[in-house]
């Protein structure tokens, strides 16, 4: 009982650092966040998103989560990008990077590319000064907090962080455009989710579609019917 009452006390503690956190990021959130919302609206392309590491899973979410609510977004592995994928990021997108320290050696290129060609650039970091974020035509500075490790190495709140500043930037987003659940089942058609926004009219069947014969009609035309219309009966 001892060592799982540690653990509990240990899941706890995680929580607490990372909330303070959370609380921490709303307070500290500026205009920067506005200006970032509007270069989005702005794009006519799409949300590049892209982080190395930690950060690169992050900015997987964060493009999925945009994606599906309105916004279109890919994720690019900056060190791919240096590879070729820099292809995928054109004019007419906005660049959303992100990194804890601002100075991740792989991020270099994309950043170079979106300076080059005229991209905007949404950098988020939590060290003020650092290359993204002095590069950056919008940055967003992170508050200095405790990472939930103990050790200060591990990314934890950092990263719930920056996850939580994307579902921010992905709702205020929504919120412009007005965006439904109806435009929410478009992208999202499966799963439960998407089984509870479905209406009658996506499963039912009318007009022609229907295998309705009169009562007078011979047998062999109804199996005719009934298998032209694939339902296997006829009504």
């Amino acid at each position: 009982m001892t060592d799982r009452q540690t653990f509990i006390d240990t899941a706890r503690r995680v929580i607490g650092i990372e909330a303070r956190g959370l609380v921490a990021l709303g307070e500290t959130l500026d205009g920067s966040f506005a200006a970032a919302v509007e270069l989005v609206l702005a794009a006519r392309g799409r949300v590049i998103v892209s982080g190395m590491g930690k950060s690169g899973h992050v900015a997987r979410k964060i493009a999925a989560t945009l994606a599906s609510t309105g916004t279109p977004a890919q994720f690019v592995h900056p060190a791919e990008a240096s590879h070729g994928d820099l292809g995928m990021v054109t004019e007419g997108d906005v660049a959303l990077v992100l990194s804890n320290s601002g100075e991740t050696p792989e991020l270099a290129d994309i950043i170079a590319h979106t300076r080059r060609f005229g991209i905007p650039l949404i950098g988020v970091a939590s060290r003020e000064g650092s290359t993204l974020l002095t590069q950056a035509d919008v940055a967003i500075l992170l508050p200095k907090t405790e990472e939930a490790c103990g050790t200060g190495i591990v990314p934890t709140t950092s990263t719930t962080m920056t996850l939580a500043l994307g579902d921010a930037l992905a709702v205020a987003l929504m919120e412009h455009r007005h965006f439904t659940p109806e435009h929410f089942r478009t992208f999202h058609p499966g799963g439960k989710l998407g089984a509870r926004l479905l209406k009658v009219a996506d499963l039912m069947h009318a007009g022609d579609a229907m295998p309705i014969v009169p009562d007078t009609t011979p047998m062999s035309e109804v199996l005719v019917t009934m298998s032209r219309k694939g339902f296997g009966v006829a009504g």
